[in-house]
């Protein structure tokens, strides 16, 4: 039975939204869909409210071509202008948010299915859409895009920007972005011009191979390759992706008793030694500089012969020692994070590798150093280690590097992240138990922290020991 398109009653209803192709809305609509304008539906979007709706509409059949459309059924929310959600014939609902671009042509993006992200997730997307809109930014045209993006091209196009809003690395994750992105062009030449359909588990696969082929170790390509697959599961979630090529990647195995590098005792005490005669110098070279300022009439330095600490080094690798913070994390920092009195500081998860808060008791030695580095003039802002202006630092790479350069005796094979490993480390040997370790190294997976447990024997001689007990009792 074909409708007659006089009819106000189809009218009506054909005057709905129809989806395209793309997976995205229709704006323009056919000459036999056009009629007047239903009334939306709208209501306070909750979770309960969602789990309720259920697709209503009834298909419509063009009277030319005889095939079968679907309305779309949508409500829109009361809260956030834009945002709704859309529920299909199959039942499936999908979040969505609409907006007028810079040419005056109203569009419809897909956030995400109701099953995958949250209510609270996709507002914010929304209204974070929405930011970008007043700002002339065109999502719909931006995700069609990503979708013939080359590698390259999607790198610099859409997931810089995530890095840049989302990367951790406390107050300016500008140089853990910059690494980042180097890493993901440096190491992936083969990629640079294929689009992200185009990797397949094949060219990864042959990627490893040709690393392996190179002497990388299996560590270093595992990190390289978890860079490849944040990126392109970021890819797969913004609709630019259909499947990560990573689903049928296996990692690359490697050692998982593989010794860690930690500072013997001798080592400890050489490092030591050679901050404090950093101290000396830097205290020599400015008490020179400044008798040789005075003679013509220069105004002087700060004086740093009657300061704890000449700068920011000395008191970093003390604090690391002792605390085991990871390099992002020192120098995240912030004063409000120290609690002096109760000799402790927080780490916040915003700041941390696995995402999750921890507190960190401060051993004698840290407090004696934050409270003296505290009291040194000239420190400002909110930051515990800082720049120039309170901008934080993004490594202590020279510094740190001339130390352990020094010769005689030069400290071989070992990296500023090591200082954690040496509190782990220590932390065992002194008989600690590994989980106490775990959660001060805020490891979120027992594993990581089960590559210490070599550094304490006696608890396996005291197991193998038990054995001879039980063989006396029994004869």
């Amino acid at each position: 039975m074909h409708i007659k398109s006089n009819d106000l009653v189809t009218r009506l209803v054909t005057r709905q939204l129809y989806y395209s192709e793309e997976g995205d809305f229709d704006s323009e609509l056919p000459d036999f869909k056009r009629g007047f304008k239903p009334v939306p539906q709208t209501a306070k979007l909750s979770i309960e409210k969602i789990k309720s709706l259920a697709y209503t509409k009834e298909a419509v059949t063009d009277p030319k071509s005889g095939v079968k459309s679907y309305p779309k059924d949508i409500w829109w929310d009361t809260d956030t202008k834009g945002f709704g959600v859309r529920v299909f014939p199959t039942g499936t609902k999908s979040y969505i948010y609409k907006y007028r671009n810079e040419a005056g042509q109203q569009k419809f993006l897909t956030i995400g299915d109701t099953g995958e992200i949250s209510l609270k997730e996709a507002r914010a997307r929304a209204k974070k859409h929405a930011v970008g809109v007043i700002d002339g930014a065109d999502p719909v045209k931006e995700r069609r895009r990503a979708k013939t993006d080359t590698y390259l091209q999607f790198l610099d196009h859409t997931y810089y920007q995530h890095l840049v809003a989302h990367l951790r690395g406390g107050v300016d994750n500008a140089e853990n972005v910059r690494e980042t992105m180097a890493t993901l062009k440096r190491t992936f030449p083969e990629f640079h011009d294929l689009q992200l359909k185009e990797i397949t588990p094949f060219l990864i696969e042959k990627w490893r191979q040709r690393r392996i082929g190179e002497g990388v170790k299996p560590s270093s390509i595992n990190r390289q390759m978890n860079d490849l697959r944040a990126c392109l599961n970021k890819a797969v979630k913004w609709g630019a992706l259909e499947v990560s090529p990573f689903e049928k990647v296996e990692p690359t195995k490697t050692d998982r008793n593989q010794l860690v590098r930690y500072l013997t005792d001798e080592e400890e005490a050489l490092l030591r030694s050679r901050l404090d005669a950093r101290e000396a110098r830097m205290k020599e070279a400015r008490e020179n500089a400044n008798i040789w300022r005075d003679k013509r009439g220069y105004d002087s330095y700060a004086d740093l012969k009657d300061r704890e600490f000449a700068d920011h080094l000395k008191p970093a690798v003390l604090l690391s020692l002792n605390t085991g913070l990871r390099r992002g994390e020192l120098l995240g920092l912030r004063w409000s994070d120290v609690d002096l009195e109760r000799r402790n500081l927080t780490v916040r998860g915003e700041g941390a590798k696995s995402g999750q808060t921890r507190h960190v008791p401060l051993n004698e030695e840290a407090q004696q150093v934050l409270k003296a580095w505290k009291e040194q003039p000239g420190l400002k802002g909110l930051l515990v280690f800082h720049g120039r202006n309170g901008v934080q630092l993004q490594n202590l790479r020279k510094s740190w590097q001339s130390v352990l350069d020094e010769t005689p005796n030069r400290i071989e094979n070992f990296r500023w992240h090591d200082m954690r490993h040496t509190f782990a480390s220590k932390l065992v040997m002194a008989g600690v138990d590994l989980n106490t370790v775990r959660e001060l190294m805020g490891h979120s997976d027992y594993k990581m922290t089960l590559r210490y447990a070599h550094l304490a024997p006696q608890v396996k001689a005291e197991a193998v020991s038990r054995l001879v007990a039980q063989s006396r009792r029994s004869r």
